[in-house]
C-alpha cells in the first residue's frame, strides 16, 4: 500500500476511533466496534494496529499532537478576544476536518468532574491552555463560558458533518462559539431589542 494511502486510512481510522473512545469510552469499546465503523475485518484493522491498546495509544497521540498545534497557534496572542476568536476558528477547522478526535479532545472539557470520561484530560488541558483557561484559578463564569463554547463546537461541529454542510456552517459556527465566550461582534445585532447581552 502507498505511504500517501496507507497514512490517510490510518487516519481515518484513528479519527472513528477517537470518535467511539469518546462516546463509549475506552473499556466499552471494542476493536470490532472500531473495525465496524471503518469497513473493516477485525483482521483488517488489528493489521494496521496490532492491538486496542495500540490503537487507542495512537489517538491519543494524534490529539496531544492536534492539542499542542492550537495552543502553538494562539501563545503569543494575549488573552482576550482575538486569542479566544484565533482558537475557536482553529478548533473549528480541526473539528471540520476531524471530528472524533475533537470529540475526543474536548469530552474531558465538557465532563468536568465525570469518571467515565476518557485519560484525553491532558489534551484538553492544552485546548483549556489555548483560551488561558485554568481549571483551578479560572474565575468560574469565563469557565463556564469556555467549556460551553466547546461543548457548543463539538456539537455543532457533528451537525455540520451530518448535514453535510461543513462549508456553510463554519463562519456561523466560529460565531456561535465566539458570542458564547462573551465576545459579540460589532455587526450581531440583538433579535429582541429587550434582550439582554451577556
Amino acid at each position: 500500500m502507498a505511504r500517501p494511502f496507507r497514512q490517510q486510512v490510518d487516519e481515518g481510522i484513528l479519527d472513528r476511533a477517537a470518535a467511539l473512545f469518546a462516546r463509549r469510552g475506552f473499556a466499552k469499546t471494542s476493536v470490532q466496534d472500531v473495525a465496524a465503523a471503518v469497513g473493516l475485518s477485525k483482521a483488517g484493522l488489528l493489521h494496521h494496529f496490532p492491538s486496542k491498546d495500540a490503537l487507542h495509544e495512537a489517538v491519543l497521540a494524534q490529539a496531544d499532537t492536534i492539542g499542542k498545534q492550537v495552543l502553538d497557534h494562539v501563545r503569543d496572542l494575549p488573552p482576550g478576544a482575538d486569542r479566544d476568536r484565533r482558537a475557536v476558528e482553529i478548533l473549528v477547522d480541526v473539528a471540520l476536518a476531524h471530528p472524533g478526535l475533537v470529540a475526543l479532545m474536548l469530552a474531558p472539557a465538557t465532563q468536568l468532574g465525570s469518571e467515565d470520561a476518557d485519560p484525553g484530560t491532558a489534551t484538553t488541558e492544552l485546548v483549556l491552555q489555548a483560551f488561558a483557561v485554568d481549571r483551578e484559578s479560572t474565575e468560574p463564569q469565563r469557565l463556564v463560558r469556555v467549556v460551553g463554547a466547546l461543548a457548543g463546537l463539538a456539537v455543532l461541529t457533528l451537525a455540520a458533518h451530518a448535514e453535510d454542510r461543513t462549508t456553510a456552517w463554519r463562519p456561523h459556527i466560529v460565531d456561535t462559539c465566539t458570542d458564547a465566550l462573551g465576545h459579540r461582534r460589532p455587526s450581531a445585532a440583538l433579535s429582541d431589542p429587550h434582550q439582554a447581552e451577556a
